[in-house]
């Protein structure tokens, strides 16, 4: 006995018990299983038209459905529903919801009495539903890519503007060397930042490293607390074991009376200074942590622009 498959037209009848399931089914993009199956018994073209569905190839199936309705106009309901199934079938990349719309309404309108009515109705329910979710989609798709747009452009301008802040710094700094114009260091603990200022403004940022014991003021020799007050560059060693180093004027007044206060001694050789000798491949790194015994830490190239600058008398000013 030839095996029995449900045809197009059957399926569609079946639908048509189980209307509020169409809906769902097609908005969801669930493969149809009404144009997913094959027939044994159809005739008069729509066991091909139906084949040519079943293997992928829409356009010639619709096209078959058109001869049909052509040589057979009373199968013009069964056709029209067929087709508007076909244009808005979820797999067929050249779907047309309108072409589809199209035929639920003309079957609608030229067949009143069809059994497909009911689920043209539904289907054209479902369609708009999709379509206006298509639209929001497609508007939300532009409105993202010319967000993306505008932000590459601005990304653009801020590389721009990054690039000439570079530059400028890069004049101001040279001109800083040449002029010997660099009036005060600002040394922020908390930030690790060493600033050069010339006529109040900053010229050159370093990234820096304090002694281990870094918050507090120092209080006494052998805390390794860095110092935290207002003094200034005294001396210079441009043959220390530290690359280079300037010296710093602590301990102030200040300093030497909260030293004789708690009956201890303040300390002293406080500096700016590079990298330890045979260790200056560490470079940057050498930020990273707080190394010293007290002293401000930078890397060798650093230091050698500080004491470029900074000519013994600039104000050293060491924040909390």
């Amino acid at each position: 006995m030839k095996e029995f498959r449900p045809s197009l037209s059957y399926m569609t009848k079946k639908q048509s018990r189980m209307g509020r399931h169409l809906c769902l089914f097609v908005i969801c993009g669930i493969v149809l299983p009404i144009l997913l199956s094959g027939c044994g018994h159809l005739n008069d073209g729509f066991q091909e038209a139906n084949d040519l569905f079943s293997q992928g190839n829409y356009s010639a199936s619709l096209n078959k459905y058109a001869q049909i309705i052509e040589n057979n106009p009373t199968t013009g309901d069964r056709v029209l529903f067929e087709m508007g199934i076909i244009y808005s079938y979820p797999k067929n990349l050249q779907k047309d919801y309108q072409k589809s719309l199209e035929c639920f309404q003309k079957l609608i309108k030229e067949y009143p009495g069809s059994g497909y009515r009911q689920n043209s109705e539904r289907m054209i329910f479902s369609i708009n539903n999709l379509s206006l979710k298509d639209t929001t989609l497609a508007t939300q798709q532009t409105q993202i890519k010319t967000l993306k747009q505008e932000l590459a452009c601005k990304e653009n301008e801020v590389v721009s503007l990054r690039k000439k802040i570079e530059a400028l710094e890069k004049k101001v700094f040279t001109y800083a060397i040449r002029s010997g114009s660099v009036d005060r260091i600002v040394i922020e603990k908390k930030a690790r930042k060493l600033r050069l200022i010339s006529q109040g403004d900053v010229i050159k940022t370093y990234k820096i490293a304090l002694g281990g014991n870094p918050v507090g003021p120092k209080e006494r020799e052998g805390d390794n607390k860095t110092p935290e007050g207002i003094y200034c560059i005294n001396a210079r060693n441009r043959d220390s074991h530290y690359h280079r180093s300037l010296s710093i004027s602590y301990p102030n007044e200040r300093d030497k009376k909260r030293a004789s206060e708690l009956g201890v001694s303040p300390g002293g050789d406080i500096m700016i200074h590079g990298i330890k000798k045979g260790f200056s491949w560490v470079g940057e790194a050498q930020a990273e942590v707080d190394w010293t015994k007290g002293c401000i830490a930078v890397t060798d190239e650093e230091i050698e622009e500080i004491d470029k600058l900074a000519p013994n008398g600039t104000i050293v000013e060491i924040r909390p």
